[in-house]
């Protein structure tokens, strides 16, 4: 291709979600199912209301402090956050094609128990 040529455009794939959007909307939707205000929240949780919103609106990636403290505002754990997140992933990724590498091409023979099940694994 020439200097001139201009390069073809790319077709665009289905993306899956941010992982600080789908955090953002766990949280969000636990807020709201409880009736909670933003402020009401951030005051129990210690951190800033804006700072929470843009938690909450996936702007910001939240430590995992501040993830935490937020959680915990909420009657959750860490690893309640964790795993609505994972299922809302696993939800998301039902409607994608597959891809052609495997959960065991990329973890190893070991990963095959939650092959074919609709399992989603984390791994930090």
């Amino acid at each position: 291709m020439s200097n001139h040529e201009t390069p073809r455009p790319r077709p665009v794939a289905a993306q899956e979600p941010l992982w600080r959007h789908v955090v953002g909307d766990v949280l969000r939707r636990r807020r709201r199912d409880q009736g909670r205000t933003l402020q009401d929240v951030a005051d129990v949780a210690g951190i800033s209301m804006p700072y929470l919103s843009e938690v909450e609106r996936g702007r910001k990636e939240a430590s995992s402090e501040m993830l935490a403290a937020a959680a915990g505002a909420l009657g959750l754990g860490l690893g309640d956050v964790l795993s609505l997140a994972q299922s809302e992933l696993a939800r998301v990724a039902r409607f994608r094609r597959p891809v052609s590498v495997t959960a065991a091409t990329v973890l190893g023979a070991g990963a095959t128990g939650a092959q074919g099940r609709g399992t989603m694994c984390l791994a930090a």
